[in-house]
């Protein structure tokens, strides 16, 4: 049986795929960024939205991955969880939890 790993890199090989896979990972890293920060903060959705004054439809959807959001939004949650916003740009390859990147 192949891992989730193996897989995706299997897949990767594919141009279309690995497009796809680029074109998306940006939204899937905030996302997953938000959800770890937010339950890191200890706050539900409710919560947070209240601290940050940001609807929890729009929390929702960021954390589904159902919308593009934008920085402020995202600084806004940072700051309702006491946090501070980190964006930066790395090189391909593994990231530190193992995860392919293309």
């Amino acid at each position: 049986m192949k891992t989730l790993n193996e897989y995706i890199e299997r897949q990767l090989e594919n141009p279309e795929f690995a497009a796809a896979w680029r074109e998306g990972e940006g939204e899937y890293q905030a996302m997953r960024a938000l959800v770890l920060a937010r339950i890191e903060s200890g706050l539900s959705q409710r919560e947070l939205s209240d601290k940050a004054g940001v609807p929890q439809k729009t929390i929702s959807l960021i954390e589904t991955a159902d919308t593009n959001t934008t920085v402020r939004t995202l600084s806004k949650l940072a700051q309702g969880m006491g946090k501070v916003l980190r964006i930066s740009f790395e090189d391909r390859g593994q990231d530190e939890d193992g995860v392919l990147e293309a």
